[in-house]
């Protein structure tokens, strides 16, 4: 089961959750537009305290593909994950980003907010190597960062849909991560929220290993 964790801000926490043995490592970058986004030089410093086999996932929460590219072409992270709103960067702007970034995987979001998530994430079967399914608030122009939990009877159509591996987000902690992959069959689960200290966005060490290990239990 891949491990996903969500957002690591400083070199001692991807230094820590690199050692807990979480698979992808998640930071937020961009230019300042978004509350808490890092600047490719502070992500930078984090990406060098990542041990293998754990590796940095970027998320952009920008539609700008411009911008998305520029950065990921100075940091050049394993992963590059798409975050901004579905009506915002549609899968033919993807496709378009996948040709001029041919380097890292990519992940993309994808808002469940109904049964049409299972016709959205159909569209990019193929077209990314992950797609993670998060919560959405209409209206914002990015997805997830929630912290609640969806609809996971949806969730399950999606992966017995596609061919393309499925991360499960959305409200999951170490409490209901076992009952959500046991529910939904997901290739890999991600935690924000729920292993952040209360009120906070630091995380909370103990809460990524208890995740980690009620998610890798088997």
């Amino acid at each position: 089961m891949l491990t996903q964790i969500y957002e690591v801000a400083t070199t001692a926490e991807a230094e820590a959750i690199s050692e807990i043995g979480v698979d992808h490592v998640g930071v937020l970058v961009g230019d300042g537009a978004f509350p808490r986004e890092l600047r490719v030089q502070k992500a930078a410093a984090i990406m060098k305290m990542i041990r293998a086999p754990s590796v940095l996932s970027a998320l952009f929460l920008s539609a700008d593909v411009a911008l998305i590219e520029r950065m990921a072409r100075e940091l050049d992270p394993p992963i590059v994950h798409l975050g901004a709103s579905s009506e915002l960067l549609t899968p033919d702007l993807v496709v378009a980003l996948r040709k001029s970034l041919s380097k890292p995987k990519f992940m993309r979001s994808v808002p469940v907010a109904g049964p049409e998530a299972v016709v959205l994430a159909q569209a990019y079967d193929g077209v990314v190597d992950w797609i993670l399914l998060d919560s959405h608030r209409t209206g914002d122009v990015q997805i997830g960062a929630q912290g609640v939990t969806h609809d996971w009877s949806i969730i399950r159509k999606i992966v017995e849909g596609v061919r393309t591996p499925v991360i499960l987000a959305g409200g999951l902690g170490p409490d209901n991560v076992r009952e959500a992959i046991r529910s939904v069959g997901p290739a890999g689960v991600d935690s924000k929220t729920r292993t952040d200290q209360e009120g906070t966005h630091t995380k909370d060490l103990a809460k990524v290993e208890a995740f980690y290990r009620a998610a890798t239990s088997g």
